[in-house]
């Protein structure tokens, strides 16, 4: 059976599972620069390839897990996907 790891961030209780394109470590540092000010919004990819901007505060709580699951081909990061390209009409 093949595995993909995925990450999941929380935003003050709330979680999201990144797509597998998303780089968790620049997630990191961009979240980890956005502290530092008044309050900056931070973007990123989560399953189903939709875009999220989550605004980051120095009062922001952020968790990020990381697991071992089953492999989702779907899961490309592709926000374009499936909506983008050609489609069969039934």
């Amino acid at each position: 059976m093949q595995t993909m790891v995925q990450i999941e961030v929380t935003f003050d209780g709330r979680g999201f599972l990144l797509a597998q394109d998303q780089d968790p470590t620049d997630l990191k540092h961009r979240i980890e620069a956005a502290m530092g000010t008044s309050g900056t919004f931070v973007d990123l990819v989560v399953v189903g390839n939709r875009k999220l901007s989550v605004l980051i505060t120095p009062r922001s709580h952020v968790t990020i897990t990381e697991a071992t699951v089953p492999f989702d081909a779907r899961d490309t990061g592709d926000v374009d996907s499936p909506f983008g390209g050609y489609y069969d009409l039934l």
